[in-house]
């Protein structure tokens, strides 16, 4: 890279020729050639390299964390039996593990564009469906969270595209309409003057509940949550302001649905 002219052999060769000059100087000189060189071909390439971030990444996990805690993994690797089913958004701010703390084995994690259950149904969206009920009727997971989020762009997108007519994406459209009773219920109670951003806000603790709601079609999540194995609660995480909303709702279910 050149700066006026002024390129990194430039400074290289400038400082070669300082050393020359002053024997004094060999050894501050040599070292400053060294730092210089990595810090300007550094900046010269500039570029990610995804390898290695990956093999960094790992070995600081290795390092940090499996090296340190044998008993965990050894037991992990034996058998999974997670309290929690967490269904949360892609949105690479969002992490689960991250912002609750959770460690290896504590949480079955569901993850698509706007932390959305769809509704029970053997044929549409049966990815979401076989991990409901693998956590459920296998892994007999304890708690079902679903967490929705600040600044959501699958819920901006629900907010903003027309509810009928020719769709513009290939896949996003049609899975945020999953959600589109949140979307009328916000347009519905909100005053005219609210404005879109705050919309969106009120959208997004909205949707949460309707997949609360669509958990409970399928039918041994009911089940489970009459019979009091599993609990199922809402959250919103806000990244804007470093908070956490977590809630129950009551869906007045009695056992005489099973009848």
């Amino acid at each position: 890279m050149a700066t006026n002219g002024y390129t990194c052999d430039d400074a290289i060769e400038g400082l070669k020729k300082l050393l020359s000059q002053n024997s004094d100087l060999e050894s501050v000189a040599a070292a400053k050639i060294k730092q210089l060189t990595a810090e300007l071909e550094a900046t010269e390439t500039n570029e990610f390299n995804p390898v290695e971030r990956i093999q960094n990444g790992f070995a600081r996990f290795k390092k940090e964390k499996y090296e340190t805690n044998p008993t965990l993994y050894s037991e992990l690797a034996k058998s999974q039996s997670p309290k929690f089913l967490v269904f949360a958004c892609s949105d690479s701010r969002v992490c689960p593990s991250h912002i609750l703390d959770f460690q290896p084995g504590e949480a079955f994690v569901v993850r698509n564009i706007a932390n959305m259950v769809p509704p029970y149904d053997t044929v549409k969206h049966s990815g979401v469906g076989a991990a409901v009920e693998y956590a459920v009727l296998h892994l007999k997971v304890e708690h079902i969270v679903v967490i929705g989020h600040s600044c959501c762009g699958g819920i901006k997108g629900l907010m903003s595209f027309p509810d009928e007519g020719p769709t513009s994406t290939h896949f996003i459209e049609q899975w945020v309409k999953i959600c589109l009773p949140a979307k009328s219920k916000v347009k519905t109670d909100c005053s005219d003057d609210m404005d879109f951003t705050d919309q969106c806000t009120n959208c997004e603790k909205e949707a949460v509940n309707v997949s609360l709601g669509n958990l409970l079609t399928y039918p041994f999540v009911r089940e489970a949550v009459v019979n009091k194995q599993v609990s199922i609660k809402g959250a919103h995480y806000d990244f804007v302001k470093g908070a956490f909303d977590l809630w129950n709702l009551d869906f007045a279910i009695s056992p005489s649905l099973f009848q």
